[in-house]
């Protein structure tokens, strides 16, 4: 009996710790609430108003919040056996924010009278497009992570299209997917604390959570109906999670953080994590809500409190990579299996010409008000001026991107690794973050700058945390999930300040060439030259690192100095390439991979077919993007992700 009390005991100080914190922080807050100057009746009665229609509904919703998201976290992890799932990892919450953003942008009627179910619709598509997409196997874990990494990228791209398209609605839209908890009224604890309840009811029926906790086999031996048992806690998880999403907009990670830390204090059992994950999630987010309240200044929050809980995500990720195991391997050498040109240099030579017709076409072809026209003589002279740049800007920059997956792919060893997978585009992003918060509106030097120091720091820290790994390829796809979740944290907490420096990074985020100018070109070609030179020379490096850093130094190559010059001309790459076209292209995984399937197998001509494919892919993209909706346009860099998700999709699906 002493051996299993003290367990219990242990388990249970953390949750007194936690509670504790609480409330200090709250009676904290209580304290130093900011008061309209006392002397009147007037001041008495809105200072009482603030506290009982403000600060009190709020604590209020940020417990249920907190506890439903606890749940819907659990409930998630605990059917898919899956550690890393939440609403955020499977999709959930973006695939509710498009619902949410498309509605509020097409018809705020139907937002005011379903909100919820909007919610709910676009959550449980996203989810169900990532059950779909790992269910060949058997939901593995990686897999379903790199599922709905995929399907969080495309809604993101969508639901930025959206915002850019509704200036009126932008920044609105993007406080509330932020997580705003303020409250004027009890109307939304009123609103979600019933359906908290009916949810933990549900919940309470452990014996199909402790069945689903076994095997399929050994669970289908027992009698359980697995695939609708399966669905309909899913279904519950999701219905949880969109309604705190309709409420008061994303939260993130915070389904992921509760039950982690719930499990690692000692709960097991599949009904005291039922109980500990909601009690958890509701400490965590009524906590962080309290501190953002105490240190922001006057009557603002210092940031809005889902992104500021979304900072827990990345590291926490990081942290659960050694719990993950996974059924299901990603094959690390594809290559062995395709085809080898016989004459690379005369395909590369065809590829240049395919290029510069690609070229001359997209600068001479578009459509116009009486049809689709060729321009030529004067009417190509007044249209080169506009054209020209920002197709100079898309090609080097999807070169720029090529040549950094390249780069990626051979270190790495790993198909599937590239700029955008890997988090170092986040990176970049928050790095242009911090220089906006740090000088206000910088010059594009410092912005440059800022934006390198980050992909590069993002890169690192991913080349780190892999290598303890042995660059296992599924470790090192989560480690950039991870650390492109924590960067793009920190990139929504200055989107939610609604000013300014918020539409820039958006502007950024969508990827747009239309203000490319002669500037933006004379840097995508400078930066391109400069950054790719060196590469030829360093293709011993890039045949020799593929084959492990063992052998690597038993021939003598500087594995460590080797890998930190390709990573700065890679970060560099990335930075200079995610300035002009934003995060989202996904061109630096397609180049390199139709490099290969083209039969390109050597480092020098792989290379080189890569920036061809690279340039053609961005250059085609943009010209798409300029004319599929004529005479309105979708940024380049959306469009293009909304190209390249469909693609990693299948390249997923082979492995």
């Amino acid at each position: 009996m002493v051996s299993r009390a003290r367990p219990a005991q242990s388990a249970k100080m953390p949750g007194m710790i936690l509670a504790m914190l609480c409330v200090a922080a709250f009676a904290l807050l209580i304290v130093t609430r900011p008061q309209l100057p006392h002397g009147d009746a007037d001041a008495a009665v809105l200072n009482d108003a603030l506290l009982w229609s403000g600060i009190m509904p709020r604590a209020a919703l940020a417990l249920i919040a907190g506890a439903a998201l606890g749940l819907s976290g659990a409930l998630l992890q605990r059917v898919l056996r899956n550690p890393i799932a939440d609403a955020s990892t499977l999709g959930i919450a973006s695939g509710a924010e498009l619902a949410m953003t498309a509605a509020m942008s097409f018809s705020p009627l139907l937002v005011g009278l379903s909100r919820e179910m909007t919610a709910f619709g676009g959550g449980l598509a996203a989810v169900a497009l990532v059950l779909a997409l790992s269910w060949r196997r058997g939901l593995d874990p990686v897999t379903v992570a790199l599922s709905g990494m995929i399907v969080s990228l495309i809604a993101s791209a969508l639901s930025v299209t959206l915002i850019l398209s509704r200036g009126e609605y932008a920044m609105s839209i993007y406080i509330w997917g932020a997580g705003a908890l303020s409250q004027q009224d009890w109307n939304g604890v009123l609103s979600l604390g019933p359906r908290l309840i009916v949810g933990f009811a549900a919940a309470l029926l452990v014996r199909p959570l402790r069945i689903l906790a076994l095997d399929d086999s050994g669970a289908r031996s027992l009698g359980l109906a697995l695939h609708s048992t399966r669905m309909a806690i899913v279904a519950l998880a999701v219905w949880l999670a969109a309604s705190v999403t309709s409420e008061v907009g994303i939260i993130g990670f915070l389904g992921l953080a509760a039950p982690a830390i719930a499990r690692l204090v000692g709960t097991r059992s599949s009904g005291r994590l039922m109980v500990a994950a909601p009690l958890t999630g509701a400490g965590l987010l009524f906590l962080t809500d309290c501190l953002i309240q105490i240190l922001g200044p006057g009557f603002t929050d210092l940031a809005p409190t889902g992104a500021a809980t979304a900072l827990l995500g990345g590291p926490l990720l990081l942290f659960l990579l050694t719990r993950v195991h996974s059924v299901s391997t990603i094959a690390a050498h594809p290559a062995g299996r395709l085809k080898r040109l016989t004459k690379p240099l005369q395909a590369i030579a065809l590829l240049i010409v395919a290029l510069a017709l690609l070229f001359a076409g997209v600068l001479t072809l578009g459509p116009a008000e009486d049809g689709w026209h060729v321009a030529t003589g004067a009417l190509l002279s007044d249209l080169l001026p506009f054209r020209l740049p920002r197709t100079i800007v898309a090609a080097g920059a999807g070169a720029m991107l090529a040549a950094a997956g390249f780069i990626m792919q051979r270190m790495t060893a790993n198909p599937i690794a590239s700029p955008e997978v890997l988090g170092v585009s986040g990176g970049a992003g928050a790095g242009l973050t911090i220089a906006l918060f740090l000088f206000g509106f910088p010059s594009p030097v410092i912005m440059l700058l800022a934006m390198a120091l980050g992909a590069l720091a993002a890169f690192l820290a991913m080349i780190a945390i892999s290598a303890r790994a042995q660059f296992s390829p599924e470790r090192m796809l989560l480690a950039g999930v991870g650390i492109g979740a924590f960067a793009m944290a920190i990139v929504t907490m200055v989107l939610a300040q609604g000013d300014m420096r918020g539409y820039i990074l958006l502007t950024w985020l969508s990827g747009s060439t239309n203000r490319a100018g002669t500037f933006e070109a004379w840097m995508a070609v400078i930066s391109l030259v400069v950054l790719t030179a060196p590469l030829p020379f360093l293709s011993r490096w890039l045949t020799i690192l593929p084959l492990g850093a063992g052998l690597g130094r038993a021939v003598g190559l500087p594995v460590g100095a080797s890998r930190l010059v390709l990573a700065i001309l890679a970060a560099l790459m990335t930075a200079i390439a995610s300035f002009l076209v934003g995060p989202l292209s996904l061109t630096g995984l397609i180049a390199p991979h139709l490099a290969r399937l083209a039969g390109f197998r050597a480092p020098g001509h792989q290379l080189a077919a890569s920036l061809i494919f690279g340039a053609g892919v961005l250059t085609a993209a943009d010209w798409l993007s300029r004319v599929v909706i004529y005479p309105y346009q979708v940024p380049v860099g959306l469009f293009a992700a909304l190209i390249g998700g469909p693609y990693l999709i299948w390249l997923l699906s082979r492995k």
